[in-house]
Order: C-alpha cells, then sequence, then structure tokens
C-alpha cells in the first residue's frame, strides 16, 4: 500500500462525483419534503371541499324533500276538492233521478185519468 499511487485528477473526480452525488440526494430529499408539504395540504383541501360539498348536497336534498312535500299537500287538497265535487255531483244525480221518477209516475198517473179503461 505504500507504492499505492493516485492521480490527482481521478482524485478530484471522485471528489466532485462524490459532492454532485450528495447534492443530488440534498435535492430530492428537498423534493420530496415539498411534494409530501403539497399533498398533505391537498389532502387537508380536499377534505375541507368534501365536506363543504356534502352539506350543498344535503341542503339540496332537504329543498327537493320539502318541495315534494309541499306537492303532496297540494296533491292531498285536490283530492279533497274533488272528492267534495263528486260528493255533489252525487247528490244532484241523485235528486234528477228522483225528479226524473216523479215525473214518470206523474204522467203515468194522469195518463189513466185522461185514458180510463
Amino acid at each position: 500500500m505504500d507504492n499505492l499511487k493516485l492521480p490527482i485528477a481521478l482524485v478530484v473526480a471522485m471528489g466532485a462525483q462524490l459532492a454532485g452525488g450528495v447534492w443530488w440526494v440534498s435535492q430530492q430529499a428537498s423534493t420530496i419534503a415539498s411534494l409530501e408539504e403539497t399533498v398533505s395540504q391537498l389532502g387537508s383541501r380536499m377534505a375541507i371541499e368534501d365536506n363543504v360539498n356534502l352539506k350543498r348536497d344535503v341542503q339540496e336534498n332537504m329543498d327537493y324533500i320539502d318541495g315534494a312535500f309541499a306537492e303532496i299537500d297540494e296533491l292531498w287538497e285536490e283530492t279533497e276538492s274533488l272528492t267534495l265535487t263528486i260528493g255533489k255531483i252525487t247528490a244532484l244525480q241523485q235528486r234528477l233521478a228522483l225528479l226524473e221518477n216523479t215525473i214518470k209516475f206523474m204522467n203515468r198517473d194522469h195518463m189513466d185519468l185522461l185514458d180510463p179503461k
């Protein structure tokens, strides 16, 4: 090992490569740390956006359901009105049928008086 002679150029080249490797690794570590921070910020931002979107969707669904219930209430009111109208029509039909039968019997009674047998 005493006769080991290394050229200065080789030592300088190896030192430069070692310094370049250390610089490259430190740049990679810095890039990874920056990316980790960005990912964590995006993760928390996405969680906030998901929460906001969920609240908005729930509110929209509640508004839709309230509108549907309002429409159902209107339908019940229309059904009740229709039921009352049908009841009145049925009562009128019954009275009309009674009047028709009365007229029919009156005509029959009068016909017997005009045409005695």
